[in-house]
């Protein structure tokens, strides 16, 4: 696959300059790669995606028709289904 890159110049602040620059150092990346991923995550990503999965954290939460969701939870976390599934399925 061919990819083509164009090459831009940016203005920046000291301030935006500076937590770049220490982001980058961190993560072991450059000032570039930086500012690329922060233009893909917002004008290449589906608009208003991230603000919908916002959206619905606690959605539920005042409901008081739901079961508590808490045992049901550690009873999964528990239960040997997967095993039997596996044991069951191997050919051997």
């Amino acid at each position: 696959m061919l990819y083509i890159m164009r090459r831009t110049q940016l203005y920046l602040n000291e301030d935006l300059w500076q937590v770049l620059h220490a982001q980058a150092a961190n993560s072991g990346t450059s000032i570039s790669e930086l500012v690329r991923q922060a233009l893909r995550e917002r004008y290449l990503t589906k608009p208003g995606r991230k603000e919908a999965m916002r959206g619905v954290i606690g959605i539920w939460s005042d409901r008081t028709d739901l079961p508590d969701t808490e045992p049901y939870i550690r009873a999964l976390r528990t239960d040997d289904r997967l095993e039997r599934i596996y044991r069951d399925s191997d050919p051997d």
